[in-house]
């Protein structure tokens, strides 16, 4: 018996499932997101009155563009921003100050200090959501920067029909290099994961930069009590947990959008990816297998093809199975793209696609073998 030949009509088949996985995850979770519709309220005067939280750690240079943008949004009920301190020492609470002499809707928290064994950005959040006088909150980060000026119109716009929580989506500006392509990869490949989860009703995840939910939501979540001491997971952790009893929205007109500053060093992104990835040590079973079989089903997608390439075996039956599963990722993504005015650069995804997994693989050995990762 030729144990060699089997091996490689094994891998063969092995490869047509992985590619299969990935048609159905295409069809069933991403495909969907290119005709979804976003609620729009019929009377802009029946949204909410609403709390814009920002939590900074020493970020003056990001709030004297930031500040701005938050008090002239154009929403048509009384809204609230309030900007939660976070132990700055860069005149962060001058700087709130001047600006509250001519905007009374805007509110500081100071937080001079974080309880021993708690996360430092859960604890400011904490204290700014209550401070909140409104039920409807919504998040973004000091160094990013609302799509326009009905952004919070926008966003507020998906608490319609009685919504607890509302998922944003906030890609990263464009600029030279291919890092930022990788990076906008990433984000956009995160995003249309946890935008078509939710939008079949398994939402896991949301981000910061662009998220909203009501304080009753909040409280009902106890807050962030089951992961307080988890340096990340105020996003992600604290949206998989409350969903299970609440009623989730996404939202994906460009309006609605924030948009962020993308890191320049690799290892500065590095950093920030395995901080990332450090919370889904808490994701629940069902989460981590559903998400780790896409990402298993890429990776070995790859290794396959290569082994299987370079033996030469059934060469004809892998270029259909490798064509086959580009034509339809390329379409799907693409499509996706749109939806989400996303400039995916197609002509670059083969690259960006293996960049991508090799670099998901480095980091996630990395944060295997991290007892601890820190914050600011």
């Amino acid at each position: 018996m030729d144990y060699t030949l089997l091996l490689q009509n094994f891998l063969l088949y092995l490869l047509g499932a992985c590619v299969l996985v990935q048609f159905f995850y295409e069809l069933y979770y991403f495909l969907p997101l290119a005709f979804h519709k976003d609620p729009v309220p019929q009377d802009p005067a029946a949204l909410p009155p609403l709390s814009i939280l920002v939590a900074a750690h020493n970020e003056v240079e990001n709030l004297q563009e930031l500040l701005p943008l938050l008090l002239q949004q154009d929403y048509p009920q009384p809204y609230e921003v309030i900007l939660i301190d976070d132990r700055s020492w860069d005149g962060t609470h001058v700087l709130v100050k001047e600006y509250q002499l001519e905007n009374p809707c805007l509110k500081l928290v100071r937080v001079k200090e974080t309880p021993a064994l708690m996360s430092p950005k859960k604890y400011a959040l904490f204290l700014g959501v209550k401070a909140a006088q409104n039920e409807h909150l919504l998040f973004t980060d000091a160094d990013c920067r609302p799509a326009s000026d009905r952004w919070a119109q926008r966003m507020a716009g998906g608490f319609v029909g009685g919504n607890d929580i509302v998922l944003g989506v906030s890609p990263y500006m464009q600029i030279y290099g291919f890092l930022n392509h990788l990076i906008r990869f990433e984000t956009f490949l995160t995003a249309m994961q946890y935008l078509s989860f939710a939008k079949r009703g398994k939402a896991y995840m949301g981000v910061g930069r662009n998220l909203a939910y009501t304080k009753s939501t909040f409280f009902r979540n106890k807050g962030f009590s089951s992961h307080i001491r988890s340096l990340g997971g105020d996003d992600d952790l604290f949206v998989q947990e409350a969903a299970r009893h609440s009623t989730v929205q996404i939202m994906l007109d460009a309006e609605s959008h924030t948009q962020s500053s993308p890191e320049t060093k690799w290892r500065n992104w590095w950093k920030q990816k395995r901080r990332h990835m450090a919370a889904g040590r808490q994701y629940s079973g069902a989460e981590r297998f559903r998400i780790g079989l896409f990402v298993l089903s890429n990776i070995l997608f790859y290794i396959i093809s290569l082994v299987l390439l370079g033996l030469q075996h059934q060469t004809p039956y892998v270029g259909v199975i490798i064509g086959a599963r580009y034509v339809a990722v390329w379409a799907i993504y693409m499509a996706v793209a749109r939806r989400l005015q996303d400039p995916l650069s197609w002509w670059l995804l083969p690259v960006l696609e293996l960049g991508y997994y090799l670099n998901y693989i480095g980091i996630g050995i990395s944060v295997l073998m991290t007892k601890k990762i820190r914050w600011k």
